[in-house]
């Protein structure tokens, strides 16, 4: 999962449910469609064989591709389903845990609106820090208190840890984050639910990171 010096790129998390079969050639579009970074599955409340299945289904199709196959919490199903890492939130695998199961493996930690859970995830040995939701969320409901662009561009100008926007992210709204020093942006309605497809919403993206950066 490696940044562009100077730039900005797409990391994208996949939708909260899906039928792997069905969704592997839509995720060969979008990945095809465009620069990405990184790949997160994140599927909650499903069985291990379900979830087992999905790695084992979607991560070739990222990995073939060079993009990194990140899983969401698990990162026990990461090492032992060949994926590049796996990312945990604050009430999922403690990040120390996770740091030794997954050993040089890429790991990012959700830290919300903290500077404070920023430093103490990079001293717990994460590879990159995710901040928001930025903006109200469909996949995050529930009285999310957004974070803010202030706290993103502290992280950029202090921090040496590649940070992730996250949360409500669209190619209308991206800029402000990307003008702050995001390294990635994640997303996932902005893509999987683009009028006109994935492939298009990864290229409604890139452009829209890449006019924030001219700009």
């Amino acid at each position: 999962m490696a940044t562009e010096e100077d730039g900005c790129r797409l990391y994208l998390v996949t939708p909260p449910h899906l039928v792997p079969a069905t969704f592997s050639p839509l995720l060969a579009a979008a990945l095809d469609a465009g620069d990405v970074g990184a790949v997160q599955l994140r599927l909650k409340d499903i069985d291990d064989s379900d979830l087992k299945r999905a790695i084992d289904v979607l991560r070739p199709v990222a990995q073939s591709r060079g993009v990194a196959f990140l899983m969401n919490d698990r990162p026990d199903l990461a090492v032992a389903h060949g994926c590049d890492g796996a990312h945990v939130g604050q009430d999922d695998t403690p990040a120390l845990v996770a740091r030794k199961i997954l050993g040089d493996l890429t790991l990012g930690v959700t830290c919300h609106n903290s500077r404070d859970l920023g430093f103490a995830a990079g001293e717990d040995g994460a590879d990159y820090v995710a901040f928001g939701a930025f903006f109200p969320s469909p996949t995050k409901q529930g009285g999310t208190v957004l974070a803010e662009v202030e706290t993103l561009a502290w992280w950029a100008e202090i921090a040496q840890l590649p940070c992730v926007a996250i949360g409500g992210i669209t190619a209308e709204n991206c800029a402000p984050l990307v003008q702050a020093g995001a390294d990635f942006l994640a997303v996932v309605s902005a893509v999987w639910s683009h009028p006109e497809g994935p492939a298009a919403g990864v290229r409604a993206m890139n452009a829209a990171i890449a006019a924030a950066q001219d700009g």
